[in-house]
């Protein structure tokens, strides 16, 4: 499975961005996706993940209510719909997918996310 970002970039605060993130290779053994993000210095976090039949979502609380997960399936295409952005959420923004029975994880190369005040 590989997995291609897309979609980040420069922003000021209270902006918008969408990332995209699209699967290849194995795609019918990817279940639950994910973004997860990484600022300087610091560890690599969840941001939310959604599962593939039945779309349920999980979030990490900094973000709720500002930011939406979403994939289509038929596309192989996951996307992070991002709202109201503050300077904290400045960082590189990893897709993430769980492979197989045995939830192996894949990631993509990361896409830098900059929230400028």
């Amino acid at each position: 499975v590989q997995l291609v970002e897309s979609g980040g970039g420069l922003v000021q605060a209270g902006g918008s961005l969408r990332l995209s993130c699209a699967a290849s290779g194995s795609t019918f053994s990817i279940n639950t996706m994910g973004w997860y993000r990484q600022a300087p210095g610091k560890q690599r976090d969840l941001v939310a993940t959604i599962t593939k039949g039945d779309f349920r979502t999980n979030w990490t609380d900094s973000v709720k209510g500002r930011f939406t997960i979403s994939r289509d399936n038929a596309k192989n295409t996951m996307y992070l719909q991002m709202n109201s952005l503050e300077p904290e959420d400045t960082a590189v923004y990893y897709c993430a997918a769980f492979v197989g029975p045995g939830g192996r994880r894949y990631w993509g190369q990361g896409t830098q996310v900059t929230v400028s005040s």
